[in-house]
């Protein structure tokens, strides 16, 4: 059996980052440590950190429901809201920034379109904490658009140009699909593509392999935006597609008659899970 691992699989730029800032600070300080929302979105990950003593924040309540004072916050590397910072800043919690810089980007970007007066429109799923983040440094007027229905739903502001920006995450044909919907309302739109090359590079990587194997193997957190986005591309191009998170999820018999398996990997799934899973595929067949 020929078996194909996504070059691309695995931690991106921004989540390693994240994750060595919260290791760093569990060596270098005695305080408590809080990542603000799981640091990533994988659960092996985030319980590794629980059991060296990180606590998660869920959200503002219990931000704010902290006693203050001594303590470190690290921001999630989806980012969070301008609110956010400034509720651990008055509790006088010393704040780690692990915001992935593609997010921050992002967040500079909505905070001048706004100030200029324009309209921002996210592309993206609103419940995800990326979104909810990016909306965040908005203002009233910034909404989240998901769906072709909800473009043709959508009423601008009276007179405002239009500022598109996505969720770094979100699928680049779907982004392209629904800024075209905008650009045949008629709307005065400035277009900024914000999804990330890496998620990109994942996508293109993911399709190819998947429309050459016989199955294919999908690894990542079950909240993974991207690990999911993964999977929906994979699954188009090969029926026998799996989405697993650990190695205990995965079954041997669902690949044990075929001639070629691909694998690939969200952006949040850390290295050792990939290669437990690629080791049990050769070891087993």
């Amino acid at each position: 059996m020929e078996v194909i691992v996504a070059k691309t699989a695995g931690f991106c730029f921004g989540v390693e980052r994240a994750v060595n800032k919260v290791y760093e600070q569990i060596e270098k300080t005695s305080q408590p440590i809080y990542t603000y929302g799981p640091i990533i979105h994988n659960e092996e990950v985030v319980k590794d950190l629980e059991a060296k003593g990180v606590k998660v924040i869920a959200d503002q309540k219990e931000l704010e429901a902290l006693a203050g004072g001594e303590g470190v916050i690290i921001i999630r590397s989806h980012g969070v809201s301008r609110e956010v910072y400034e509720i651990a800043e008055k509790k006088g919690l010393t704040i780690v920034d692990a915001t992935c810089p593609f997010v921050k980007k992002i967040h500079r970007l909505v905070e001048r379109e706004c100030a200029a007066g324009n309209q921002v429109v996210i592309i993206g799923n609103e419940q995800h904490p990326e979104v909810e983040g990016i909306k965040g440094w908005g203002d009233a007027h910034t909404v989240v658009i998901q769906t072709p229905e909800e473009v043709e739903d959508f009423v601008p502001k009276a007179g405002a140009k239009l500022s598109i920006v996505s969720q770094t995450t979100f699928n680049y044909n779907k982004f392209k699909e629904l800024v075209e919907k905008f650009f045949k309302k008629g709307y005065d739109i400035l277009v900024l593509n914000t999804i990330c090359n890496a998620t990109q590079e994942r996508q293109v990587e993911a399709k190819e392999i998947a429309s050459k194997v016989d199955a294919m193997i999908v690894i990542g957190g079950k909240n993974s935006s991207n690990t999911q986005k993964l999977y929906e591309i994979c699954l188009k191009e090969c029926k026998h597609t799996y989405y697993i998170q650990t190695l205990g999820d995965f079954d041997p018999e669902s690949v044990n008659s075929v001639r070629n398996v691909g694998i690939t990997a969200g952006a949040s799934t850390p290295k050792n899970i990939i290669e437990e899973v690629h080791a049990n595929v050769r070891a087993k067949f």
